[in-house]
């Protein structure tokens, strides 16, 4: 189990020094015992009060933290179980209302067992309050970085933890939809973590208490500096730059093992990266697809990167989810090319890959924000146009990009195995045929 501090605790460890302004509480008349007159409920808050030194389960307020302005919604779990009522839905909304006015990011702290029982389906309906201003904050370009706290279950994750753009969680705090008194008696409580929630695609770190205010500021950093200029094409790190003689000399050089992968090229581009994980609908692609945010020549350049091999439906559904982030921060793309095709077993048919290839086709399609690509090694068929820009894609002269494999064009042609390589001339894939056909723009330092 995390460490449990209270609101104001994590408020301080995280904003820089003597930057936290408590945002005012709004007003609100309310019955005794409240909108239901539950006996004893009065009581209960009285008590949470004078426990906590809060007035309700949330403390809003900005903050400086890592030098980014931010607004604050820090849960105090010591009230009540940091459950949302009607005075919780007015302070969050009142917080991001507040965001909006003054273009803040907003940083849910979360920490809540969920509604308030003594407020009925009035205390419920606070999520749909909640969701609203997350879309509405969405929708004005303002990015959405929450921390998972322990515990962090029922509708404050399905609303301020699962719905922000990015998600950070504290080491083992417990985090799922159900809490651990609704649960089945014989559910595993290690599918209620942290750890669980970023191997299942449904958050994207795990992050120490010592790193959190580092990453998170760096998190800040990133996602607040808009651009709309396009991010230029990384430089060659192959040995040569001569293109290929033959559409075979092409596909042997961009399959050798010696050839530079995603992870050389995106550690010469960028002075810092942070990478994103997970496509939020229960899958993750580490192998496959490398996404995330970085620093180059001091600006944010967002990234999707294939790393070599065939890529995975929740690959695809990561790096489609990485492009619509970045469009609505106005943050330009850069896309990495190098896969032989997408995953085409059985599994992956069952995972959606024909729809995740789509969705990841329509990201690239609707962007507003610029998009570069680099094809960098093999663009093997539609699994790799999928993550190409039309009109912005360049190559390097260790790649080529094919309609279809040689072998699999010639198997299918009904080719003897020695004409592989004439199929791969017949192809045009080279780099530079690729240019005349007007598929890609150019090489880089061919």
């Amino acid at each position: 189990m995390a460490e449990r501090l209270s609101a104001r605790e994590v408020v301080t460890a995280l904003a820089d020094d003597a930057t936290f302004a408590e945002l005012p509480a709004p007003a609100r008349k309310s019955r005794p015992d409240g909108p239901l007159a539950w006996p004893g409920y009065d009581d209960s808050r009285a008590r949470a009060a004078e426990r906590t030194g809060e007035q309700e389960s949330v403390v809003c307020g900005t903050a400086r933290v890592g030098g980014v302005r931010a607004v604050l919604i820090a849960f105090e779990f010591g009230f009540l179980g940091g459950s949302l009522g009607e005075r919780t839905g007015d302070r969050l909304e009142a917080a991001y209302a507040y965001a909006r006015e003054r273009r803040l990011p907003v940083v849910p702290l979360v920490a809540t067992g969920g509604s308030r029982m003594q407020e009925g389906m009035l205390a419920l309906t606070q999520l749909q309050r909640v969701a609203r201003q997350s879309a509405l904050t969405r929708e004005a370009g303002l990015a959405q970085v929450a921390v998972l706290r322990d515990p962090t279950t029922g509708g404050g994750w399905a609303t301020l933890g699962a719905g922000a753009d990015v998600v950070l969680a504290l080491p083992g705090a417990q985090v799922g939809f159900a809490g651990s008194r609704v649960r089945p008696a014989d559910a595993d409580p290690a599918a209620y973590t942290a750890e669980a929630q970023v191997a299942a695609g449904a958050a994207d770190a795990v992050v120490g208490p010592q790193e959190l205010r580092e990453t998170l500021g760096r998190w800040l950093r990133l996602l607040t500096r808009p651009s709309t200029t396009p991010a230029p094409p990384p430089g060659p790190l192959g040995e040569s730059a001569v293109l290929p003689v033959t559409g075979w000399d092409a596909v042997r050089r961009a399959r050798s093992p010696q050839r530079p992968r995603a992870g050389a090229y995106l550690d010469a581009y960028f002075t810092e990266r942070t990478a994103i994980s997970g496509d939020r609908c229960g899958g993750t692609d580490p192998e496959g697809m490398l996404c995330g945010f970085g620093t180059h020549e001091g600006r944010t350049v967002a990234y999707a990167a294939q790393t070599g091999t065939a890529t995975r439906p929740a690959g695809y559904r990561t790096a489609a989810r990485l492009i619509r982030l970045a469009d609505r921060l106005g943050i330009p793309v850069l896309t990495l090319v190098d896969t032989p095709g997408a995953a085409n077993d059985a599994e992956a048919e069952r995972q959606g890959a024909g729809a995740a290839i789509a969705d990841l086709f329509g990201a690239v399609a609707g962007a507003r924000t610029p998009v570069t690509t680099l094809v960098i090694g093999e663009g093997g068929s539609g699994g790799a146009l999928a993550l190409a820009a039309p009109g912005n894609t360049w190559a390097t002269p260790d790649s080529y990009f094919s309609v279809i494999a040689p072998e699999l064009a010639a198997a299918i042609l009904k080719r003897p195995p020695r004409e592989v390589e004439s199929t791969a001339d017949q192809l045009r894939i080279r780099p530079q045929d690729l240019v005349e056909l007007g598929v890609i723009r150019g090489t880089v330092g061919g």
